[in-house]
C-alpha cells in the first residue's frame, strides 16, 4: 500500500476528478428553464439535457471501467478529463437544442472515464479497514459540487447566461490535470484485459431505445411508431446485452461479481434509491422555479441544505457504517429521504416554501448523508480490490441508469407538466422508490465479521 503522503494525494485526486463530473449533474438542474426559454422544447429538452448526459454515462461507465483495470486509472482519468472538457465547450456554444443534447452526451462519455477510476484509485491504494472513512471522505468533499452547482448555477443563470454554466468546469480541469501528473501512472498489464465493444454497443443501443421512447411518448404517444419502435429495439438490445454478458470472453459486466450476496443486494438498492435521488430533486429544481416563481438563484439556494448536510455528516456516516456494518445505515437512510418527500405533498398555490417543503428538504438531506457512504462501501467492500474497477463502474452505472430512467419516465407521472398535481405526483413515485430501496438494504445487507470493520478514529 501507498505511504500517507501518496494516499492523501490520491484522495485529493478522486475528489477533484469527481467533482467535475458531479458538477454538471448539480448545476444543470438550476439551468433547465433558462435553457428551455433559450433553446425551446418544453419538458421534452429538459428531460433530454439530464437524460442525454445520463445515458452516455450509464451505458459506458462499464466499459470504462474495464479500461481503467486494463490502461490504468491515471492514464483513463487523463483521457475522460480531455472528453469532458471539449464537450463542456461544445455544450456553451450550442446554437440549437440538438447540437446541446448531442454536447452532453458526449459530455457523459467524459463522466464515464472519469468517475470509476477516480473511487478506483482509492480503493486500490487504501488498506480496507480505511477505506470506509476514505470513501466518506471522498463522498463528503464531491458532494460540494453539489452544495457549489446550484448557487454558482444560479447566479450565472441569472446574472450573465446559462452558458457559462459549461465554460466553468474548464477551471477544474485545468487543476485535475496539473494534480494527476503528481501521480504515478501504473504499469500497463503484460497481458492487457480484452475491451467488451459489442457488450458497449448493445448497451448504448438497449438504454437509448428505451429512454428515447419514455421521454418521447408524452410528444407522440405509445401508437407512435417513433415511441414503440425505439421501444421494442431498446428492450431486444437490453435482452441482447444480458445475453452477450453471459457469454464473452470479456465480459465488461463481469456476471461473476454477482455472487457476493452485498454486490447483488447493494446494486439492487442502489437501482431504487438513486432513482428516488435523481427523480425528486429534479422535480423541486423546475417546480421552484416554473410554478413557485423563484429565480436560478433562489431555486438553488432553496436546495442547499441536504447538500450542506452531506458534506457535514457525510464522512461521520461512514465512519460509524465502518464501525458497526452499513445495514442499519442503508435501511434508515433511504427512509428518512422518502419521509421527506412526502412532507412536501402538502403543497398547494401560493407555495410557502419555509412550511411546505424546507422541512422536507432537511429531512431528505439527513436521509442522503445517512445512505450515500455506507452503501458505497458496502458494495465495493464485496469485490476484490483487483477488480475495484469494473466493481466501482457497475454500482456507478446501475446508479446513472436509475435516474436515467425515472427521469425518461416522469411524463408518466407528471403528464406534460410539473404543476402541483404533477409535482404530488412525483414526490409520491420518489418517496415509494425509496421506501423499496431501504427495505431490500434491511432485508438483505450483511454486516461484515466484526474483525474486518475499522477501527474507531
Amino acid at each position: 500500500m501507498a505511504d500517507m503522503r501518496q494516499r492523501t494525494r490520491v484522495l485529493v485526486v478522486a475528489i477533484v476528478v469527481s467533482f467535475i463530473a458531479f458538477l454538471d449533474g448539480a448545476v444543470i438542474n438550476v439551468a433547465l428553464p433558462a435553457i428551455e426559454r433559450e433553446l425551446g422544447g418544453g419538458l421534452t429538452l429538459q428531460q433530454w439535457a439530464v437524460d442525454a448526459y445520463l445515458l452516455t454515462l450509464g451505458s459506458l461507465i462499464l466499459l470504462a471501467g474495464s479500461l481503467s483495470d486494463s490502461f490504468g486509472r491515471v492514464r483513463i482519468i487523463v483521457a475522460g478529463l480531455a472528453v469532458f472538457g471539449i464537450a463542456s465547450v461544445a455544450a456553451a456554444l450550442a446554437p440549437d437544442g440538438v447540437l446541446f443534447v448531442l454536447a452532453r452526451g458526449v459530455q457523459g462519455i467524459g463522466g464515464a472515464l472519469l468517475v470509476p477510476s477516480s473511487l478506483a484509485l482509492i480503493i486500490s491504494t487504501f488498506p480496507q479497514a480505511e477505506q470506509s472513512r476514505a470513501i466518506g471522505r471522498w463522498t463528503a468533499w464531491t458532494t460540494a459540487a453539489f452544495l457549489i452547482g446550484p448557487l454558482l448555477g444560479g447566479v450565472l443563470v441569472d446574472l450573465v447566461s446559462w452558458r457559462l454554466v459549461f465554460w466553468i468546469n474548464v477551471l477544474p480541469i485545468a487543476a485535475a490535470f496539473w494534480l494527476v501528473r503528481g501521480l504515478d501512472a501504473e504499469a500497463r498489464p503484460e497481458a492487457r484485459a480484452r475491451i467488451d465493444w459489442v457488450g458497449a454497443v448493445l448497451g448504448v443501443v438497449g438504454l437509448g431505445g428505451t429512454v428515447f421512447a419514455l421521454i418521447e411518448q408524452g410528444r407522440w404517444g405509445w401508437a407512435s411508431p417513433g415511441v414503440w419502435v425505439p421501444l421494442v429495439v431498446g428492450v431486444a438490445g437490453l435482452a441482447a446485452f444480458l445475453w452477450w454478458e453471459a457469454r464473452s470472453p470479456a465480459p465488461m459486466l463481469p456476471l461473476s461479481l454477482f455472487r457476493a450476496r452485498n454486490f447483488v443486494v447493494g446494486n439492487l438498492s442502489t437501482f431504487f434509491v438513486y432513482a428516488g435521488f435523481s427523480l425528486g430533486p429534479f422535480a423541486i429544481t423546475i417546480f421552484l422555479q416554473e410554478v413557485a416563481g423563484f429565480s436560478a438563484t433562489a431555486a438553488g439556494l432553496a436546495t442547499l441544505p441536504p447538500t450542506v448536510l452531506m458534506v457535514l455528516l457525510g464522512s461521520v456516516f461512514g465512519s460509524w457504517a465502518g464501525r458497526i456494518g452499513p445495514r442499519l445505515f442503508m435501511f434508515a437512510g433511504p427512509l428518512l429521504f422518502a419521509a421527506g418527500f412526502l412532507w412536501t405533498l402538502q403543497v398547494h398555490e401560493p407555495v410557502d416554501y419555509w412550511v411546505q417543503f424546507l422541512p422536507g428538504i432537511v429531512l431528505f438531506g439527513l436521509g442522503m448523508s445517512v445512505t450515500v457512504a455506507p452503501l458505497t462501501a458496502a458494495i465495493l467492500g464485496a469485490v476484490d480490490p483487483a477488480r475495484a474497477g469494473i466493481g466501482s463502474a457497475v454500482n456507478n452505472a446501475i446508479s446513472r441508469i436509475a435516474g436515467l430512467l425515472a427521469i425518461a419516465g416522469i411524463g408518466l407521472v407528471a403528464g406534460t407538466g410539473l404543476d402541483v398535481g404533477g409535482y404530488q405526483r412525483t414526490a409520491v413515485a420518489t418517496a415509494v422508490l425509496l421506501t423499496i430501496g431501504g427495505i431490500v438494504s434491511g432485508i438483505g445487507i450483511r454486516n461484515p465479521p466484526r474483525e474486518r470493520l475499522s477501527e474507531p478514529g
